[in-house]
């Protein structure tokens, strides 16, 4: 109904459509909405991939620990161990990731409940890569080695320090002089072992990969390269693209 100035009322003609569009119109209406992404959705190939297992590296899955006078619907996340000839380690599995151990063939591989779901896919191959580095940590472990570029640089591990309080007992400290008018004195993390064969080269190394590369990084903040000169600390193979001399 349409109200015109006058106040009176007129009717709206209907339409009607031809009976070669209505069942058109009906089929488009049942048609289901497609999705974003095209493809069908993928195992991760992170996560299925085999892991070798050293003939010097166990396993063991620790059971979770039970919690007295508390009660929960949500299981506990899974522990492995690893224990090699370095030392050991433990990485946590989350409840749906189970991982199978090939005694013959010694592998180890993972595997999750429901292949369809993002978080579960998402998860699988951060859990394998996990696992992978502490394997590796355990039988031959992770170093880094750190470059002092510039005039003067140069530093040494130290027993003691003079700014810092140790950690725990028989911590090293590793001293810099990159430019500052005082040393930087940086203690080094628990399980990671620091050496100085040059004097402008740091060697790292340990089982965790996450805290040699951490303690890497902590180094190198203290004088990141810079693209004029080409001055700084720099991470394994990190290169730095020099500039053009600003001209004024």
């Amino acid at each position: 109904m349409v109200i015109t100035k006058c106040g009176k009322l007129l009717k709206q003609p209907v339409v009607a459509l031809p009976d070669f569009l209505i069942s058109s119109f009906q089929n488009h209406s049942l048609r289901t909405r497609r999705s974003f992404a095209s493809s069908a959705p993928r195992p991760s190939r992170v996560g299925a991939a085999p892991i070798a297992l050293p003939p010097d590296v166990n396993l063991r899955l620790l059971d979770p620990p039970r919690m007295r006078g508390a009660v929960t619907r949500v299981e506990p996340p899974k522990t492995v161990e690893i224990e090699g000839p370095l030392g050991k380690a433990s990485v946590q599995l989350p409840p749906f990731v189970s991982y199978n151990i090939d005694a013959a063939a010694k592998k180890a591989t993972l595997s999750v409940l429901d292949k369809k779901s993002g978080d579960q896919r998402e998860m699988w191959g951060t859990t394998r890569s996990y696992l992978q580095n502490h394997i590796l940590g355990v039988s031959e472990g992770h170093t880094a080695i750190l470059r002092l570029v510039g005039v003067g640089y140069r530093a040494t591990v130290e027993p003691s320090a003079i700014t810092v309080k140790p950690e725990y007992p028989g911590q090293h400290f590793v001293s810099l002089k990159v430019g500052y008018s005082h040393p930087i004195e940086l203690g080094v993390p628990m399980g990671v072992k620091a050496s100085t064969p040059l004097p402008t080269r740091i060697l790292l190394e340990g089982i965790d990969k996450e805290v040699v590369n951490s303690f890497a990084a902590s180094i190198r903040k203290w004088r990141k390269p810079e693209p004029y000169k080409g001055k700084g600390i720099f991470v394994n193979e990190e290169t730095i693209k020099l500039k053009a001399k600003k001209i004024k």
